[in-house]
């Protein structure tokens, strides 16, 4: 009984690394974005700054793209939060579902038919 509690310890490291996996993925996005933004926004600025019509004329397309990468980012939080949630979830299912008694040995609940 003891290796079943242990094999599925093994298996929550699988599931904490692949999550780590998906983390670091969408973070990287996320700050591939964020640099992008700052691209953006240092060429808005500039733009601004020369008060060019055309200049001016092309931060309009320049606005759109950096709120467009802005709903981007918030779409990748919200994912990995949803990740996040669901991990947790999973986690504190697996630890309720094998906990250890203080004699060592697995608890185990019972359902009673009603």
């Amino acid at each position: 009984m003891e290796g079943d509690i242990f094999s599925s310890a093994g298996n929550d490291a699988q599931v904490d690394d692949k999550i780590l996996q998906i983390f670091q993925k969408s973070f990287g996005q996320v700050q591939d974005i964020l640099d992008q933004n700052r691209l953006l926004i240092n060429e808005i600025n500039q733009n601004h700054e020369s008060k060019v019509p055309d200049n001016l004329t092309r931060n309009v397309g320049l606005i759109k793209e950096l709120n467009n990468n802005i709903r981007r980012v918030v779409n990748l939080y919200a994912d990995l939060s949803h990740s996040f949630t669901r991990s947790m979830e999973a986690s504190s299912e697996g630890e309720s579902a094998a906990t250890l008694k203080s004699d060592g040995k697995a608890s185990q609940k019972r359902i009673r038919s009603g």
